[in-house]
């Protein structure tokens, strides 16, 4: 390539691995959702004039955006050998301009949408042949409308191309280079629905446990119905809130490599593939019964006003995580068709509000340098470390002491022929829930307790340890 020749570079899916229109739409009604209303109405107007009427109502941090780091590269490289970079999107230019500010002085020029005309395909062709001459620029893009621009360009560069528009290119006599993503969509797809979180769902067949049905076939063939639809729709969910999320996910140092706060998964496949799960769930939630298809409607309504807005909310938020964990037990027994007993739902409420107030001093302790620093998107600060832990701790001995006073009841003499054998479960429990707390006080706990225990070699024993606990009450 001739270092005169000057190198325009395309902004969406290709300097950054998303889309800013889409992005900033996001941005836009996690802020308020009524702008939802407004949205056909702008874009009745053009889409020029959508794309102002958005930027102008968020703020966007260029530092975070997810940069295609190979392009980039190059892109750098090019510029380190004199060569003059134009930046050329149809972004709109209060957004193009954060981008340009952020990146200088690798791009001397930007040419971008206003609030006129939207710089896009042929008319972005246009602009570019009027700026530097028919064949006068090497363009790099990566969309169809792309194709355009190519065509009277001296070199096309093709980044990340769809299958599609890689057979089109392939026609193309210009094309200098391509860069191609080596991830598989597939793994990029099984990373972003999470199923090592199903483990959390295994909640479900507590009740057939407890209730001694675990021989029953029907009923554990139930119980597997209802484990797969919360696997569904917590992986449905998790796409909703990565989506919703996903600017605070690129400020947290592991989040940030989820795929959609990477650009690895775009918004809008995210949403396609949260649609599939969340019906695909629903549709077997009704097959088992109306009563779980209700339980499991509350627990996508509570976790997705939980992703929204309840996340932020001190105290609100580990009452929330503490009932998506319970209504997990309540909808197993309702596959099952039994009714879980209030020391069951009391015991799982103390225990769970633990584990999630254990969750949020493990994100403190990970996060918080300072007195008043707070993790991106909670609403908690190192000061309120000391406050939760003892709230936490507190939760967990009551967990323990519903236990103690569940095993001298006639409920559990009914249900186990031995019962004073339950009492091994307390300092097995104590030990437990001391071990997770000392964990976390040393910052050794993941951000997500369950996960942890389902790795942990000690919680492995103490868990497996109380189920033989149970069984030897039984027999």
């Amino acid at each position: 390539m001739g270092a005169a020749t000057p190198l325009v570079v395309d902004l969406d899916g290709t300097l950054i691995a998303s889309d800013l229109l889409v992005e900033s739409t996001i941005r836009l009604l996690r802020r308020n959702p009524l702008y939802l209303f407004l949205l056909p109405f702008w874009l009745m107007r053009g889409r020029h004039v959508l794309k102002h009427e958005i930027a102008e109502r968020i703020e966007l941090d260029a530092a975070l955006l997810p940069y295609n780091e190979e392009f980039l590269a190059f892109v750098q490289s090019q510029h380190r050998a004199g060569r003059s970079i134009v930046l050329a999107t149809a972004a709109t230019r209060r957004l193009a301009e954060r981008v340009f500010e952020h990146m200088k002085p690798l791009f001397g020029e930007l040419l971008c949408s206003d609030s006129g005309v939207n710089l896009k395909g042929a008319r972005k062709r246009d602009a570019l042949v009027r700026r530097f001459g028919d064949s006068g620029f090497d363009y790099a893009g990566n969309a169809a409308e792309d194709l355009h621009i190519w065509r009277s360009a001296r070199r096309a560069i093709v980044v990340n191309p769809s299958i599609g528009l890689r057979a089109s290119t392939g026609r193309l006599p210009n094309v200098e280079r391509t860069f191609e993503s080596s991830r598989s969509f597939l793994r990029v797809v099984m990373r972003s629905i999470r199923p090592h979180q199903w483990m959390k769902n295994l909640l479900v067949f507590v009740p057939l446990l407890v209730a001694h049905m675990w021989a029953d076939e029907t009923a554990a063939l139930r119980a597997l119905a209802e484990f797969v639809s919360f696997c569904l729709v917590a992986s449905g969910v998790y796409q909703v809130n990565d989506i919703l999320d996903v600017e605070h996910d690129r400020a947290h140092p592991r989040k940030k490599h989820r795929p959609v706060a990477s650009g690895e998964l775009s918004i809008i496949h995210a949403s396609l593939i949260a649609v599939v799960l969340l019906i695909a769930s629903v549709a077997i939630a009704w097959a088992l019964s109306p009563t779980v298809f209700t339980v499991l409607v509350a627990y996508a309504v509570v976790t997705s006003a939980y992703s929204w807005r309840l996340k932020t909310q001190p105290v609100i938020d580990v009452v929330a995580l503490a009932f998506l964990y319970t209504i997990r037990i309540v909808g197993g027994a309702a596959a099952i068709g039994v009714v879980p007993s209030y020391w069951l739902l009391t015991f799982s409420m103390f225990i769970f509000l633990s584990l999630a107030v254990l969750k949020r001093c493990a994100e403190l302790i990970a996060r918080t340098g300072e007195p008043n620093e707070a993790p991106s998107g909670r609403g908690y600060r190192g000061v309120d470390l000391p406050v939760l832990t003892g709230l936490g701790t507190a939760l967990g001995a009551a967990a323990v002491l519903v236990l103690a006073l569940y095993i001298h009841t006639d409920v559990s003499a009914r249900n186990y022929s031995r019962p004073e054998v339950l009492w091994l479960l307390c300092p097995v429990l104590v030990y437990w829930i001391g071990y997770l707390w000392l964990k976390t006080g040393r910052g050794e706990m993941h951000d997500d307790p369950i996960i942890f225990a389902a790795r942990d070699r000690a919680s492995l024993t103490a868990v497996a340890t109380g189920v033989a606990i149970m069984i030897a009450a039984t027999v």
